[in-house]
């Protein structure tokens, strides 16, 4: 099994600034847990940097060019009270992309079995004309329509466990019957959407949104009641990961109770899904986690189970 891992240093250095939550040692300590012993086959990428009209599958090219002018020369600028830019951070935003949207070339072209994405900024809350929630550019949802123009598939699912609903994802999917967005995530919770009832034009959105104090046992269940049927009924031929990680018990942000197995079980179930349905093809992405110990245990997890594959 061939994993790919995608990363670059430019997205490192996005910094929203002092005591930002979503700060440069978040990619920090996953690149130093995915340097673990176990983790020696695992084959390093420096993500290529996005051309903005690969940005534009996604996003109108006016908001494209609006967030790329607003990046500031020197200090900081604010798209929202929580989506902060420094100088650095639009070659973090698209490198961002151009790692996730290399990802799928590899793994569509059959160079990678998997890959994983340890990028920054995040991207699921960005809606097509505004960012939020840390969130620049939806880089799964560029993605997702890469796949499709760049190489012809027709069907995609994003599959999110992020603890935050993954909004601008769901929102960009919404009236297109291809493309399918499943979540687990806390509700109530930022940034407000995610209930049950949210279901897409095209019946195409699943929802399974957990209560606060929810653990092991009732993220294991919403997959396999929940997300697995609405997957498989999909039938995609590519499966992309939203990979939030703060839903762990230990993360500041929230209020789930997942341990770091969870991950790897909720790993090896869409991997599995993957092989019985795309081929075995499955990209993921790095979203959320904000306790840093936890976060790159997190990702070993994760990681351990893509290789395993």
């Amino acid at each position: 099994m061939t994993t790919l891992y995608f990363t670059h240093e430019a997205c490192v250095k996005h910094d929203p600034g002092a005591y930002h939550p979503e700060n440069p040692g978040r990619l920090r300590a996953v690149n130093v847990a995915l340097k673990a012993d176990e983790l020696a086959d695992l084959q390093w990428r420096e993500a290529p940097q996005a051309e903005p009209s690969q940005v534009a599958l996604a996003h109108p090219t006016a908001y494209v060019n609006y967030v790329l002018d607003n990046i500031p020369q020197s200090g900081l600028s604010a798209f929202d009270g929580d989506t902060v830019a420094c100088p650095t951070s639009g070659e973090a935003a698209l490198r961002a992309v151009g790692g996730l949207t290399a990802a799928v070339d590899a793994v569509i072209t059959g160079e990678a079995d998997n890959a994983f994405c340890g990028v920054r900024p995040p991207g699921h809350h960005a809606e097509q004309t505004q960012a939020m929630g840390f969130c620049l550019f939806n880089t799964i949802a560029v993605a997702a329509q890469h796949a499709r123009r760049a190489h012809g598939l027709k069907r995609v699912a994003v599959v999110d466990f992020d603890v935050h609903h993954g909004n601008g994802t769901q929102a960009i999917f919404w009236d297109e019957p291809d493309l399918f967005f499943a979540s687990t995530h806390q509700m109530p919770l930022y940034p407000g959407t995610g209930s049950v009832d949210e279901r897409g034009r095209h019946d195409n959105i699943v929802n399974a949104p957990l209560s606060s104090g929810a653990g092991s046992a009732d993220f294991r269940q919403a997959v396999e009641e929940k997300i697995l049927p609405g997957l498989h009924a999909f039938a995609p031929e590519l499966i992309l990961v939203s990979a939030g990680f703060d839903a762990h018990k230990d993360d500041p942000l929230a209020g789930l109770n997942f341990e770091d197995e969870d991950y790897a079980w909720v790993t090896e179930v869409l991997v599995g899904a993957a092989a019985e349905l795309s081929g075995g093809r499955l990209v993921s992405t790095l979203e959320g986690g904000y306790d840093l110990p936890a976060l790159g245990r997190s990702c070993v997890a994760h990681v351990r189970a893509l290789m395993a594959a």
